[in-house]
């Protein structure tokens, strides 16, 4: 006897082997992939309501520690569970990878063998099996051929085998489930593919500079081949269109991808909803601000001051500088802006409002002539790449297809020939009513070919 035949390993291979079935089992059970989908859903919507790969600054103001949301949410909270960046947690990509392998395990235990069941032909050869039939007659025909012919014209395929008959349709709503399966392990494979390789970044440019894409909020492990190397962005111009009102209409940016010798490789205008897509990195318009302005003291040349976002503590947006009067810097003026639409406010060095001012116009100011020649604005850019995006939506194309595959019921029906008399027999897994009609229109249309 050699060791593989002992009777130890035998029963070592038979507990492994009924240890795994159990598993499978387990996995496959509809009630974990039902708690499992619920989970997914659950964070989903956490990381919908959460804002996600913001600061910790923005955290620690809109998620205070007392009084906490809902009496446990904090910042401390969102970042020790990740719901800052929740789709892609290690624990929220392990819930997708089991939920895909619980969908693997229905589908190869459940779904398959219910499609093979459905594909073996079946003959009925004794009366007493139409018994188990809901739906069963007996009916005066003398020629399987009559019955065979009118099953065909309903749509069924049939198998004939001496006096029996066995005719089936829609068989593709067996194949639907798989599909669906199928279709929601691309989508996961998708999610989980696209928070591996993408990144998420943000940018804040004046008109007329050029950037590369490096201020990353996000990105996944194997995402370094997704950023680009060898091209960037230059921001020819950007500008706002006003309603008649005062308020923003639509902010636009002129952008150009430029490789590293400066050369154009693509050219277009971008607004809110009609984003750049270059080398698989998508560009949105998500923001704008002031980034500086254009100033003149007398006869000296041009300079570009930078103006920074002042805190109006949420009631709207204002941004700020300090113009220098003299060259010592010991004097110098206060200037406001709100927005693009040229009108900037002056403040003396007392913090009064001195004047409003326009560009191009001329103030008679500390003794100077200060002339403000332009505001130069600021896009505000959110840059993405997603390489699951396309299984993602290859999947729920597929989904779409499979959910609809899955409505068409699969119908059988069983004909037995036996001395005079015929047994008809058949059974549906949806539509029940539709079903019985059809079997009834069935039953008449061949007594009535009988008579």
């Amino acid at each position: 006897m050699t060791i593989s035949d002992s009777p130890q390993t035998t029963e070592n291979l038979s507990s492994l082997k009924q240890a795994w079935r159990q598993l499978i089992k387990t996995v496959a059970d509809l009630r974990l992939a039902i708690v499992l989908l619920l989970a997914i859903a659950v964070f989903s919507i956490s990381g919908t309501v959460i804002e996600q790969g913001e600061s910790i600054p923005f955290y620690q103001e809109n998620y205070p520690e007392d009084p906490a949301l809902f009496g446990f949410l904090t910042w401390k909270v969102i970042l020790i569970l990740g719901l800052n960046h929740v789709y892609t947690t290690w624990w929220f990509l392990s819930i997708l990878v089991l939920f895909g392998t619980s969908l693997t395990a229905c589908t190869l235990t459940r779904q398959f063998p219910a499609l093979k069941a459905a594909r073996k032909w079946k003959f009925y050869q004794k009366p007493r099996q139409f018994q188990k039939l809901a739906l069963s007659t007996q009916l005066n025909v003398d020629n399987l051929a009559s019955v065979n012919e009118t099953l065909q014209q309903k749509g069924y395929k049939t198998f004939q085998e001496n006096q029996s008959i066995y005719a089936r349709k829609g068989i593709i709503g067996r194949i639907g489930p798989i599909v669906v399966h199928a279709a929601m392990l691309i989508i996961l494979g998708g999610a989980i593919w696209g928070a591996l390789t993408g990144f998420l970044a943000q940018a804040m440019v004046p008109g007329g500079s050029e950037f590369k894409v490096n201020n990353i909020i996000e990105a996944g492990p194997l995402s370094q081949p997704q950023i680009p190397q060898n091209w960037g962005i230059r921001v020819n111009r950007f500008w706002i269109d006003y309603t008649p009102d005062g308020t923003i209409d639509q902010f636009y940016s002129d952008l150009s991808v430029i490789n590293n010798d400066g050369e154009e490789l693509k050219h277009k205008k971008i607004y809110v909803n009609e984003p750049l897509r270059y080398g698989g990195v998508t560009f949105y318009q998500t923001d704008w601000g002031i980034a500086a302005v254009q100033a003149q003291v007398n006869n000296s040349p041009i300079f570009q001051l930078p103006m920074a976002p002042l805190n109006t503590n949420g009631n709207g947006r204002i941004w700020g500088t300090w113009i220098p009067t003299k060259t010592d810097l010991s004097e110098g003026v206060s200037l406001l802006a709100k927005d693009l639409q040229g009108t900037m406010m002056v403040y003396d060095q007392q913090g009064d409002l001195y004047s409003a001012v326009r560009p191009g116009m001329i103030l008679d100011i500390n003794g100077v002539k200060l002339k403000i020649h332009q505001l130069i604005g600021s896009t505000g850019l959110q840059i993405k790449a997603d390489p699951g995006i396309p299984f993602v939506y290859a999947g729920f194309g597929l989904l779409m297809m499979g959910v609809i595959m899955s409505y068409v019921s699969h119908s059988q029906i069983w004909v037995l020939q036996e001395d005079e008399r015929c047994y008809l027999g058949g059974k549906t897994n949806r539509s029940q009513v539709t079903f019985e009609r059809e079997l009834l229109g069935i039953i008449d249309s061949l007594e009535t070919t009988k008579s």
